[in-house]
């Protein structure tokens, strides 16, 4: 008998790997010979974490042991009605679902909840029990034979009962969705069942005795061969299959073998009567899982079985290349000892009806005792398939060539589970699975130590090299760069917009970017006296974002009409009218030296100035335009309840009878405005000119809030617990077109006359006195007016710049995760030929907007569509491709077309619309976070990073002076006379962020904002090892929160 650590040499036990002859490498060396700092002799001495990197560390020597993801599910031995069979309990692919007790459904998913108890137990059966690694089976008979003689070899098995421990093991597989389809058993039963019935009643009456209700069913495999020899060669058929059938097994025909009756009059000796669980019985029902996968056909065989459908519903959860792991638990009454093994498989096979889906299984444990142990095994069966859930422990699973390395990985899964103190929780309750699961790649690796000689500048400066935010030192260096770094994925930008995800983002941006280009018109038309109104606006909308979109750097970002833009056309123009000079002809020749000073800009790698422009600064622009959309929408449902109030006069009109009637005045003074003339009244009255408003600015309220409050909720509706989940997610995508349509029909069938969208309808300039082209040389200007244009010129570009380079740091921040890179040059010299060419027509200039530009990113954002269930989408990144782009703009061309359906659009819904993009584009900021978190108590404060790492004081502080910053960008904005220096400010802001590297330490400012660039080379030794030992200082924290160090590491 086997000693209880003694490990079995088996031959489907892999005892070495192909890389013995060589030193297995450390995964922290880098290559270099690990056999001096660890090696097999020290495995039992080193801790649990180092013994398990060490496994992981070793090259795979061959396809068999790379890891796949794994299905686990459990089955329990359980008696259904006269039939004893294997019944699902419990599944797992990322988190634990249970059969509710009612046995009619599956539990929500779960983070499961271990005892240590259970853990420990299944340590010990682990040490103590049969493990069995590269097992050659590809059927469950095959696989109950090897291990019933392991059992029987090691001595943990009595010879009596190995009868008994294979038929249970053989007993058929019950799952959940079976019992939601059918609940009674088969009536028709395969002929092969049949007969081993009747061959079963054969031996009983031959062999003179009764067997019970205990006897095995019939062998289909002789008796396997010594512990030394393998497990397939001996197997031979007991029927008139003839040779040559190699190890498939088959159901044995006419009457049994000597050598059959023989071992089963030898069983029988052994069998006690069945005490407290029923037992295996004859008639019940063989599972087809013991019979071979592939046999050949024969007129005396039959390989018809009974038919397993697997669950092909749930197989869409499971991620492709999946393998199973199945736990079997149960109590008979047969053995008086608890046996247990782990098997894992050479090759994965498909066992019949074992598994709930149709996936291989690579994982088999086993645990069978004596009854009263039920609930006990139970739950070390959920241990078991808790662990091979676990991202580490499956992976040791894999790669283990003997017991001791499974322990290693039970050892460390217990190093670093926590544990909930019994008085101070339920542990009937479940826990929900989070929204983010942490990394487990720090258990596979040592945590990196600190790196005394990284130049954390050099760091930067590769970052920024990699963004194209570095100058080249050549001239459109940069230019060269962003072309090389984007043409590789020009055709793909136009591949990837195959979805229906960017037909939604295409709508709503449409509407979006249509209601501001018309709004800007009518104040561009008052503030240029007409020069320029909606339809040069529609005009230039569509120029610029065709060009943009074909041609840029970064498609995402959507240029559209600013407020800075439109003050510095005010300002132009009073100056021309006071000077009497030709405006378009002026503009003209400012908006040349702008595209001409872009170009420059663009020369000489400007754009790497962007890399100063850190979260303080972009996060101020961000919010500041958020608010402004805001404010603007409110204002003007505002506006609509001054020029239509609540309370007005009385209404003069009233519908009187056609003459001739003997109705009365009364009769048809009920009928309003609208429906007197349906039936042939007559309106008297001085207001019946005009219907009815006293009700349109409560329409209009309606008609807002409305919008905003089913865009939101509809936003959110793909993480509702209704529909299936591409409804949801339809649902979302169309959210804002499907608020816009219901309120418009709501409004439509009301008929309260609220305002409509108004857009031109022909094709041509709004002044007549104007053409396409603007001439460069009039009269009315002077000759050198050209020259002294490049003073506001100057102004111009600072203000395009920094909209149009803040939004673009905006949209390609790296929590985005945008993969086809940046382009902040090529979108620079994009801009300034598109500039020339609406300076050339006469059209307005068209910049980066950042609140259309968040709201198109948030809508392209992709999730990961295959998820275990309870799994959380994970964020994957933004669906980045020009057509979205193309498209919005080729509408908002043709819309002069569209007209007659854009007349019926009411503006309070496009207000909604605005409210939607302004509150919607907020989150995300942790500006507006800290300013949130400003009025809440500490203990309700959100487990932010930033507050683990930075004290609140210092948190509110910064916070303070940036939104004393942001309030004075308020202000310069709202007056006339200051808005021009708008531009300047941004500039000013830099300035302020750095200057607070006088007041927040480099840690601080590293977790609140971004670092930035240093002016010149830090040359001090004492400045560098101060921020060595601060950044040691802060790894070191770091590390105790991730639990890479204990606290006594740390202080030794």
């Amino acid at each position: 008998m086997a000693k209880n650590n003694e490990y079995i040499e088996l031959p489907w036990t892999m005892n070495s790997s192909s890389g013995d002859d060589e030193a297995p490498k450390d995964p922290r060396t880098g290559g270099e010979d690990f056999t001096q700092q660890f090696t097999e002799n020290d495995f039992e001495a080193t801790p649990p974490a180092q013994r398990v990197q060490f496994i992981l560390g070793e090259d795979v020597d061959d396809g068999s042991h790379v890891s796949h993801p794994l299905f686990s599910e459990m089955g329990m031995l359980v008696k259904e009605g006269d039939e004893i069979e294997w019944k699902e309990t419990a599944r797992w692919i990322k988190f634990e679902e249970d059969v509710e007790e009612g046995g009619n459904r599956w539990s929500k998913p779960h983070v499961a909840t271990l005892s240590l108890h259970s853990l420990f137990e299944l340590r010990r059966l682990l040490v103590n029990g049969s493990v069995m690694l590269d097992m050659e089976a590809h059927n469950l008979e095959v696989m109950a034979d090897l291990v019933c003689d392991q059992m029987v070899s090691a001595g943990t098995l009595p010879p009596g009962v190995k009868d008994k421990v294979k038929d249970a093991l053989l007993r058929r597989h019950r799952h959940q969705h079976e019992y939601a389809k059918k609940t009674r058993l088969p009536i028709i039963r395969s002929l092969a069942d049949m007969r081993n019935q009747s061959s079963s009643k054969i031996e009983e009456q031959s062999s003179g005795h009764t067997l019970g209700a205990t006897t095995p069913i019939s062998q289909t495999a002789s008796e396997p061969g010594p512990p030394g020899s393998n497990g397939n060669s001996n197997l031979s058929t007991t029927g008139g299959g003839g040779g040559g059938m190699g190890r498939f097994l088959t159901v044995p025909s006419g009457k049994p073998s000597n050598r059959t009756l023989e071992k089963k009059s030898k069983s029988s000796k052994n069998l006690r009567p069945a005490q407290n669980l029923p037992v295996i019985t004859e008639d019940m029902v063989k599972s087809p899982s013991n019979q071979s996968m592939a046999r050949p056909s024969s007129g005396t065989e039959l390989s018809e079985q009974q038919g397993h459908k697997g669950n092909t519903h749930f197989m869409r959860k499971i991620p492709p290349g999946a393998e199973a792991s199945n736990i079997l638990v149960g109590e008979v009454d047969f053995l008086e000892r608890t046996l247990s093994c782990f098997i894992r498989l050479s090759q994965a096979a498909v066992m019949g009806d074992l598994t709930e889906v149709p996936v291989p299984t690579r994982f088999i444990f086993i645990l069978l005792g004596p009854p009263g142990s039920q609930s006990n095994f139970h739950e070390i069966g959920r241990a078991m398939a808790t662990l091979m859930s676990d991202e580490i422990f499956h992976e040791v699973a894999y790669r283990a060539r003997k017991r001791d390395h499974l322990l290693s990985g039970v050892d460390e899964f217990l190093d670093a589970v926590t544990v909930l103190p019994p008085g101070e929780w339920d542990p009937t309750i479940r826990i929900e699975p989070p929204a983010a699961i942490p990394s487990q790649e720090v258990r596979k690796r040592p945590p990196e130590l600190p790196k005394e000689d990284v130049d954390e500048e050099e760091e930067e400066q590769r970052l920024r090299e990699e963004s194209g935010l570095s100058r080249t030192g050549r001239l459109f260096g940069g230019l060269i760069n962003d072309v090389k770094r984007k043409a590789p994925w020009y055709l793909s930008d136009y591949k990837d917009a195959f979805s229906m995800q960017c037909v939604a983002s295409w709508i709503f941006l449409y509407f979006a970017c249509l209601s501001p280009i018309i709004t800007f018109g009518g104040l561009l038309a008052e503030a240029t006296g007409k020069h320029m109104a909606a339809m040069e606006s529609l005009v230039s909308g569509f120029v610029c974002g065709m060009g943009y979109g074909f041609f840029s750097g970064q498609p995402l970002t959507i240029l559209g009409s600013t407020g800075p833009v439109l003050v510095f056309e005010s300002i132009i123009y009073e100056f021309c009218f006071k000077m009497g000079w030709d405006y378009m002809t002026f503009r003209f020749w400012i908006g040349m030296w702008v595209a001409g000073i872009c170009i420059v800009l663009t020369a000489i790698d400007a754009s790497a100035l962007v890399c100063y422009i850190t979260r303080f600064t972009e996060e101020n622009f961000a919010t500041l335009i958020a608010f402004i959309f805001i404010y603007k929408a409110i204002e003007n449902v505002v506006v609509i309840g001054k020029n239509f109030p609540v309370n007005q006069g009385i209404y003069d009109c009233v519908c009187t009878p056609p003459l001739g009637s003997n109705a009365s005045v009364v009769d048809y003074a009920k009928y309003n405005w609208d429906s007197c003339a349906s039936y042939n009244g007559t309106l008297v009255g001085g207001d019946c000119g005009t219907p009815p408003t006293e009700n349109v600015f409560l329409m209009s309220v309606v008609l807002c809030a409305g919008t905003f409050i089913i865009s939101t909720i509809l936003k959110d509706f793909k993480n509702a617990l209704f529909f299936p989940s591409i409804v949801r997610q339809y649902i979302s995508d169309f959210s804002v077109l499907i608020a816009i349509f219901a309120m418009s029909f709501f409004d439509y069938f009301l008929g309260v006359p609220t305002q409509k969208l108004e857009v031109p309808n022909e094709l041509k300039p709004t002044l007549d006195t104007r053409g396409w082209l603007i001439p460069p040389f009039t009269e009315r200007n002077p000759w050198w007016s050209p020259i002294i244009a490049v003073f506001p010129a100057l102004l111009g570009t600072i203000l395009i710049f920094m909209d149009q380079q803040i939004t673009a740091v905006i949209v390609n921040r790296k929590e985005n995760k945008l993969k086809k890179g940046c382009g902040y040059h090529l979108d620079l010299f994009i801009l300034s030929i598109l500039i020339a060419i609406c300076s050339v027509m006469g059209l307005p200039w068209f910049v980066a907007a950042t609140v259309l530009s968040i709201n198109h990113v948030n809508s392209l954002k992709l999730e990961s569509e295959c998820s275990a269930p309870g799994e959380k989408p994970q964020f994957l990144g933004v669906r980045e491709q020009r057509v979205t782009h193309i498209l919005i703009f080729l509408t908002i061309g043709v819309s002069v077309l569209l007209t007659p359906l854009l007349g019926h659009i009411p503006m309070p819904v496009l207000f909604g619309v605005f409210l939607y993009m302004g509150v919607a584009s907020l989150k995300g900021l942790q500006f507006f976070d800290r300013i949130l978190i400003m009025f809440m108590p500490a203990k309700y404060q959100p487990d932010y990073m930033f507050l683990r790492q930075v004290p609140i004081k210092r948190v509110h502080l910064f916070t303070v002076i940036q939104l004393a910053c942001l309030i004075i960008l308020w202000l310069i904005k709202s007056f006339s006379q200051t808005s021009i220096l708008f531009p300047l400010m941004l500039v000013v802001m830099i300035g302020i962020r750095k200057a607070l590297d006088l007041v927040f330490t480099r840690r601080e400012l590293k977790i609140l904002d971004d670092i930035m660039p240093e002016m010149t080379k830090r040359a001090a030794a004492d400045d560098l090892h101060k921020l060595d030992a601060e950044n040691t200082k802060f790894d070191t924290s770091k590390q105790l929160w991730r639990g890479y160090l204990t606290p006594t590491e740390t202080s030794v």
